[in-house]
């Protein structure tokens, strides 16, 4: 069976700010081609663009994070019977408890008890489960409800949502539980050298300036580390696990357009009022592939200089378009079919050798369709 995998690059310049930082409040940073480099994690963007999914993406087809499980849960028992309010936190725990999720009481004396880590469950899954443990206590009357292990488990297994599908989840105390996720996203890396600034800042006291004794100086002062860079970023889908995890074609045609849709768009959050910097991608280039996912990073092993001929962005973007076609030639690498579009003609030419020219919208529809027709092809 032939594979079907979206690969996703992006080259985005984004000004002063601190969208991902470390332990510290520094801006994350990584050593790559023997240069510092700015840094946002994987775990940032993928968070970004979950986030995302929910003005793509219906609720019943999302799910959710969380160590407060049994309380959701029970939540969505009283939901549906009212009358078990009274018992809801001990259903949920049983069923929980069946489905092989070890659960753990609260920190603190009066909250519902937790599930050691965060679990995350779709949102059609915790109505499942909550239909079960009402079932139960249907079945059981005043005694204590019988919750079959099996049940539980395939309540737990069943009907994944596209955040689940595309990002796995694993279940410590019940493996099988587990789904491997269908989407990876890179740690973004700036395509030249960074090295971080410091903002220094004061904080006027307004009742302390109206007082004529007082004296003049600042209610606070500090300092706010940041910088700003040009990144490349990477995401790809294996679209046949995507299928897999998801178990229809048409919500899988979805899933990946609402990923490539909230990937392109998304951004971390960190610092964005201090900074308002939020852009948009100077060019993206995606592609469909049937042999495997291909980072294209090692176009910018050497860092773009500061003093490159048409700028940072220009220079990035026609760097990323011959290391694209030097290593398609290299290893008789053929796409099935590729797409660009972006911001200026001079940023986009280097690329429309390689791809199609459009916009955001069509691009997104036409990866689509192009996935509905290879996975109708293969059923």
């Amino acid at each position: 069976m032939s594979r079907t995998i979206v690969d996703i690059h992006v080259v985005q310049t984004v000004p002063p700010s601190n969208i991902n930082r470390d332990d510290t409040g520094s801006p994350k940073t990584a050593v790559y081609g023997g240069r510092r480099r700015a840094r946002v994690s994987s775990q940032a963007w993928k968070r970004a663009t979950r986030a995302t999914f929910a003005e793509l993406l219906d609720t019943s087809e999302l799910g959710v994070r969380t160590k407060r499980v049994v309380e959701l849960l029970s939540e969505e028992i009283v939901r549906q019977d009212p009358v078990l309010s009274g018992r809801a936190l001990e259903l949920a725990e049983a069923v929980l408890t069946a489905a092989g999720i070890k659960i753990t009481p609260a920190r603190k004396a009066d909250a519902p008890p937790e599930s050691g880590y965060l679990l995350f469950l779709s949102n059609r899954q915790i109505t499942g489960l909550a239909e079960l443990a009402v079932e139960a206590a249907a079945a059981a009357g005043e005694g204590k409800p019988d919750i079959a292990k099996a049940q539980a488990r395939a309540r737990a297994d069943r009907e994944h949502s596209v955040d689940v599908a595309l990002f796995g989840r694993m279940v410590a105390d019940a493996t099988d539980l587990n789904v491997d996720a269908a989407a990876q996203v890179a740690h973004a890396l700036s395509v030249h050298a960074v090295d971080n600034e410091y903002d220094y800042f004061t904080a006027v006291d307004d009742h302390k300036q109206a007082d004529e004794e007082e004296d003049a100086g600042a209610g606070m002062i500090g300092t706010v580390e940041f910088n700003s860079s040009t990144l490349y970023r990477y995401a790809t889908v294996d679209v046949n696990r995507l299928h897999d995890n998801l178990g229809d074609a048409e919500a899988t045609r979805r899933a990946v357009e609402a990923f490539t849709r909230a990937f392109v768009a998304s951004m971390p959050t960190g610092k964005q009022n201090t900074f308002a910097n939020r852009t948009l991608p100077d060019a993206v280039l995606v592609v469909v592939r049937e042999t495997q996912s291909i980072n294209l990073v090692g176009a910018f092993e050497e860092a773009v200089q500061d003093d490159a001929e048409g700028g940072r962005v220009v220079q990035a973007i026609t760097r990323l378009a011959d290391h694209a076609r030097e290593l398609h030639e290299a290893y008789d690498e053929q796409p099935v079919a590729a797409w660009v579009f972006g911001v200026g003609e001079k940023k986009v030419a280097p690329l429309t050798e390689l791809a199609q020219r459009g916009t955001f919208d069509p691009t997104v529809r036409a990866v689509g369709a192009l996935v509905g027709d290879r996975l109708a092809e293969q059923a």
